[in-house]
C-alpha cells in the first residue's frame, strides 16, 4: 500500500463536498502537472491511502482522509471544450491527462494545519514541506503517515 497527500482548494473542491458526494465518491480531476499525473497514472492504486490537503486558503493543512478506488483512467476534463480543464493538444486517442476515483473516509479530528506540521522534525523530509515544492500530489511515507495520525490527537 501507498500514502499519499492530494491538495485542493475548499472554494473548488472541499472535503466537505467529497463527503456529500454520491457514494461519497468522486473523480480526481484537473491535474496539470506531469509529474503529479505521472503518480496517479503509474503508482497510485486501489487501496492506497491519501490526506485530504486544503490549499489556498487562510489556513491551509490536513482536513480528511481517502481511499483510492478506483486507478487511473483518462481525465475527461481534457476534452471538454466548455471545462475549465480543457486541454486543447490532449487527444481521447492518446490522453495526455488522468485521474483517480477517491472516496471519502473521514475527517480529521482535527485541522492538522501546515504551520503544525513544519514544526515537527520526524516530518522533515516531507516533499509537502520542501521549500519550492508546489505539487498537488504528493507520496507520503508510511512513518509519516503514521506520525501524522498519532499527532491528530
Amino acid at each position: 500500500m501507498n500514502y499519499w497527500l492530494m491538495k485542493s482548494e475548499p472554494n473548488a473542491f472541499s472535503i466537505d463536498d467529497l463527503q456529500q458526494m454520491p457514494q461519497q465518491t468522486e473523480h480526481w480531476d484537473g491535474v496539470r502537472n506531469y509529474q503529479a499525473r505521472n503518480m496517479m497514472r503509474d503508482e497510485m492504486r486501489v487501496g492506497d491511502l491519501l490526506f485530504f490537503y486544503h490549499s489556498n486558503c487562510k489556513v491551509p493543512g490536513i482536513v480528511g482522509l481517502m481511499e483510492v478506488v478506483h486507478e487511473s483512467y483518462p481525465d475527461h476534463t481534457a476534452f471538454d471544450p466548455q471545462d475549465k480543464h480543457f486541454d486543447p493538444k490532449s487527444d481521447p486517442a492518446k490522453p495526455r491527462w488522468f485521474m483517480v476515483d477517491v472516496k471519502y473516509l473521514r475527517h480529521t479530528r482535527r485541522l492538522i494545519s501546515l504551520a503544525e506540521l513544519k514544526e515537527q522534525d520526524e516530518l522533515e523530509s516531507m516533499p509537502l514541506l520542501r521549500k519550492g515544492n508546489r505539487l498537488s500530489i504528493m507520496p507520503v511515507r508510511q512513518e509519516e503517515w503514521q506520525y501524522i495520525l498519532r499527532i491528530e490527537g
